[in-house]
């Protein structure tokens, strides 16, 4: 895969969607991977002092699967998938998990594949998992 086909995926706190951009193409004067050392991987970004890094990761990786199983479901690459939206955060806030699956069932309409399994294992997937709330702005 090209540098240019690959994506990256980004998490807006308010609308709790997943929309993914094309990642950029930095050019670096080193070549091979950066040493742990270096202080600036230490350094936290701005978004997980104020989001919880492990609730981040979790979500990030259910997402990077979410779009693995519906280039399976839907038989293309992402960037010839139709345009589905699942909504993490819209399912959390459900409460019964047969409505979440119907939820999920509704999105999935114009697949032509069977979705049974797909639900049932990112159900089991978001069990437990916490709604991203917008974090409180914090005065210096």
């Amino acid at each position: 895969m090209s540098a240019g086909a690959e994506t990256t995926t980004e998490l807006l706190p308010s609308a709790g969607r997943v929309f993914f951009q094309p990642a950029p193409v930095v050019g670096c004067a080193v070549s091979g991977p950066m040493a742990r050392e270096d202080p600036v991987q230490k350094k936290q970004g701005k978004v997980t002092v104020k989001y919880d890094r492990k609730e981040l990761r979790k979500r990030l990786i259910l997402e990077e699967w979410i779009i693995e199983q519906l280039s399976e479901l839907y038989d293309c690459e992402e960037e010839e998938m139709p345009e589905v939206e699942i909504d993490i955060d819209d399912l959390l806030e459900v409460n019964n998990e047969d409505e979440r699956a119907v939820k999920l069932q509704e999105s999935l309409t114009d697949c032509y594949k069977p979705t049974e399994d797909f639900v049932r294992e990112l159900l089991g997937r978001i069990r437990g998992m916490r709604k991203l709330s917008a974090p409180t702005k914090k005065s210096l």
